[in-house]
């Protein structure tokens, strides 16, 4: 396989219309990209072990935003939403374990495997509540004209 064809940059596709959410989404696609080409290119197992420490606090951040915002908004599924960001963190933190006793123990596919579950959850999950934030972004801007 090519090194680049593991690669995946964020394009507008991806976006769920919020920029603070997209930049975190952005992010986390180039810590992914970082952690693939350092696990093809056979790095040292610290700079691994930095790249997965900072993917698991990274997505923290980012999820406990993304939960915040949908509770502000009263999203509906916010519940079963959250619930499927505690599973990444779950599997991103069994990557950290995988490389505990040896770096070698960490496979490119348990990385792209994680990153395609991030990718997939953007593209359906996340992609479920954009029709709400914008109804409720409609809402909200017609109620500050009157």
């Amino acid at each position: 396989m090519m090194q680049n064809d593991l690669k995946v940059e964020w394009d507008a596709g991806f976006s769920v219309d919020v920029a603070e959410i997209d930049t975190h989404q952005k992010k986390m696609f180039d810590l992914f990209n970082e952690l693939i080409d350092l696990k093809q290119r056979k790095a040292e197992s610290k700079a691994i072990a930095n790249i997965i420490t900072e993917i698991n606090d990274y997505s923290k951040l980012y999820f406990t935003e993304e939960e915040r915002m949908l509770r502000q908004r009263e999203y509906p599924d916010r519940d079963i939403h959250a619930r499927y960001h505690r599973r990444f963190i779950r599997n991103a933190l069994s990557l950290r374990r995988e490389i505990t006793e040896d770096v070698n123990n960490l496979s490119l596919e348990a990385i792209v495997s994680l990153r395609d579950w991030l990718i997939e959850h953007i593209l359906t999950n996340d992609a479920m509540y954009v029709p709400f934030l914008r109804i409720h972004r409609y809402v909200e801007d017609a109620s500050r004209k009157q």
